[in-house]
């Protein structure tokens, strides 16, 4: 497995080797062992699945507040996303920078994201599937976001996003107040 640091502390590019012939491929995504001993210890203890349907749906800007805030590992089983981690540690040297990657099911990257950073995406291609395991159990009284366009993140896309009612009615960033500190 290749592990890339990114600009943002904690978050890291993962692209797991692939094994093909002409049936298709093989690819070991998540092995706790050889990732604990890479240094990223996480018990993931839930999958989610979702599946967009429409070029441009965003989902997010979203993060899980601590007793319950979630690290993620996010991958794309069909079609392609540009997937984004926003810092939102107070105190942290890149609070309110973000990183985007582009991950697909041709290139197998996944986005591994920390707790302490908002999560999102816009689909690029239609029938996008979003895979990603979580360290927490969903908490809907620690769930909470901030709205898509008030954090400066260039998402590549000219038209008007595909968007939940939920998203629309996040607060803006500098409305937000995080719950998270970075702890160095």
């Amino acid at each position: 497995m290749q592990i890339e640091d990114t600009g943002l502390p904690g978050v890291k590019v993962l692209t797991p080797a692939r094994f093909g012939d002409a049936r298709g491929f093989f690819s070991e995504c998540w092995n706790r062992a050889r990732m604990a001993e890479a240094g990223l210890d996480f018990d993931f203890v839930q999958d989610n699945h979702s599946l967009s349907m429409e070029v441009g749906t965003l989902r997010g800007l979203h993060f899980q507040a601590p007793p319950h805030a979630q690290a993620k590992l996010v991958r794309c089983g069909q079609g392609v996303l540009f997937d984004v981690a926003v810092d939102i540690r107070k105190g942290s040297p890149t609070y309110g920078q973000w990183f985007g990657i582009e991950l697909s099911a041709q290139n197998g990257k996944q986005l591994l994201i920390p707790a302490g950073f908002l999560h999102g995406f816009i689909t690029r291609a239609p029938g996008t599937e979003v895979l990603y395991k979580c360290n927490d159990y969903y908490a809907p009284d620690c769930d909470g976001g901030v709205v898509w366009d008030s954090c400066g993140i260039e998402w590549g896309f000219d038209g008007t996003p595909v968007l939940s009612d939920k998203d629309t009615r996040a607060p803006r960033f500098e409305d937000f107040n995080s719950p998270f500190v970075w702890e160095g």
